[in-house]
């Protein structure tokens, strides 16, 4: 690829790692937030659903408002509401307010991502989509890698507020070099007129399914209510479902889930992703509750996984032109989860030298696994379908890594109680026994990937 075809990537990338520095910053720095919020820190599991609520309710606008105003033109909006919103995060001083400026986080971050993937997919041919995946996943590993440091070391030395403060310089980079090297992308012709009722439908569906898992069985609501508000949300969503089949236009066209490829990237992955997004979640709260190390010890500790992936970049090529998607997908999934299930041997006495190594490992295998389906999934998809399906696989992505968190957390009470516990204040032996389920949990993609075709992805190679 060209000089400018690389540094495309890793501009449109440049949210992506916006969204990973704030998220696994402010993951190691969950313990340190609840004791100066005063909450239990599981609480603080609400601080990252409602972003990912939001994310995911606002998620459907942004394929209409990108054809509508133009790609360029709402990503560096987008990235402007993101970097403002931070800077109200950082000046938060109770949960609540924490919540609501992570709520209009969420609503940049709704457009940024998914238009900065439709920028790339629009601009890039067929024959060179693997390398610039590779490149576009660059950004967003160095986030998770520079993440947990920069957390670690902003909760030793200064506030957690700072965690916040960082995205704003970061996020002027991102839009001043979007001006000068992204080009604009629309296609022809006006959109049509926005689907108000489909909006409607997506966001009431999405908001009740989240606020069930959220609630479901802490004790916030009646278990009535929970169990109401998931049938809801799931009525909703298929009200949509129907409602798409017969309109030639919708807000977000689900009819591109007919390409198998792209089905199996958006549903069939859901397991594995749902073990993936909820471990960074998990790892702090182990290694600081559980085995008492601080929040610099914990975030070096954590960023072998964001090495491990970005170790991968220079290989991935060579992997899926000598074993194909196929081969590749299901060996690296049975390996993610044995990993998983690994860090349940983990204790306080595990030299820090081996945990670093298996989390390095971990991250190897876990950037197989996501670099080979976000590449896999655009394979069999025409251009003019690229802006609903880079909407729904960001939906699909983010709602998974909502219900991951809450999954996770829910996990870590259930066993809490199980062995005796409160479900707030937690021992080692409940983060093992999560680790274990999750990497249980992960195995279940492979009925989805074991029907993949060996030659699936072949004209990308």
């Amino acid at each position: 690829m060209k000089g400018r075809s690389r540094l495309v990537p890793l501009i449109v990338a440049s949210p992506m790692f916006l969204q990973n520095i704030d998220t696994s910053a402010m993951a190691i720095a969950l313990p340190s937030i609840a004791a100066s919020l005063q909450v239990p820190a599981l609480q603080l599991n609400l601080i990252i659903t409602t972003y990912l609520l939001s994310l995911a309710v606002f998620l459907p606008m942004s394929a209409w408002l990108a054809d509508r105003f133009g790609a360029k033109r709402m990503f560096c909006m987008a990235i402007v509401l993101f970097s403002l919103a931070s800077a109200l995060c950082g000046t938060a001083t109770s949960l609540a307010t924490l919540v609501v400026c992570r709520i209009i986080q969420g609503m940049g971050a709704a457009m940024m991502v998914p238009v900065g993937r439709l920028i790339l997919v629009r601009s890039v041919p067929p024959s060179e989509l693997i390398t610039a995946m590779v490149w576009y996943t660059v950004p967003p590993t160095i986030g998770r890698l520079a993440g947990p440091l920069v957390g670690g070391a902003i909760v030793s030395v200064t506030s957690w507020h700072w965690i916040f403060f960082v995205n704003i310089p970061f996020g002027v980079v991102a839009v001043l070099l979007a001006l000068v090297f992204v080009e604009d992308s629309r296609p022809e012709g006006p959109p049509p007129a926005f689907d108000v009722a489909g909006f409607l439908l997506i966001a009431i569906g999405l908001a009740a399914m989240l606020g069930a898992l959220e609630t479901a069985g802490k004790g916030l609501i009646p278990g009535w209510l929970s169990a109401l508000a998931a049938a809801v949300g799931a009525s909703a969503l298929g009200l949509y479902g129907l409602r798409n089949r017969r309109r030639a236009e919708s807000l977000i066209d689900l009819r591109v889930l007919a390409f198998r490829t792209f089905r199996t990237n958006a549903l069939g992955a859901v397991p594995l992703r749902l073990a993936v997004l909820a471990v960074p979640f998990l790892l702090p709260f182990m290694l600081q509750m559980g085995f008492g190390l601080s929040p610099l010890a914990s975030g070096l500790l954590t960023a072998a996984s964001a090495v491990g992936a970005l170790c991968t970049r220079g290989i991935m090529r060579w992997a899926i032109d000598r074993h194909g998607f196929r081969r590749l997908l299901l060996g690296a999934t049975v390996l993610t989860s044995a990993i998983y299930m690994s860090y349940a041997l983990f204790g306080p006495a595990t030299p820090h030298a081996l945990m670093f190594c298996v989390l390095f490992l971990g991250g190897v295998l876990t950037s197989i696994c996501m670099v080979s389906l976000n590449t896999l999934g655009f394979a069999e998809l025409p251009k003019e379908r690229m802006s609903h399906a880079t909407v729904v696989i960001s939906m699909a992505q983010q709602l998974t890594a909502g219900f991951g968190v809450v999954l996770a957390a829910a996990l870590l009470a259930l066993f809490s109680r199980s062995h005796g516990g409160d479900g707030v204040h937690l021992l080692a032996q409940d983060f093992s026994a999560t680790f274990v389920a999750l990497g249980l949990t992960a195995l279940l993609s492979l009925f989805s990937f074991v029907r993949l075709k060996p030659d699936d992805g072949d004209e990308l190679r």
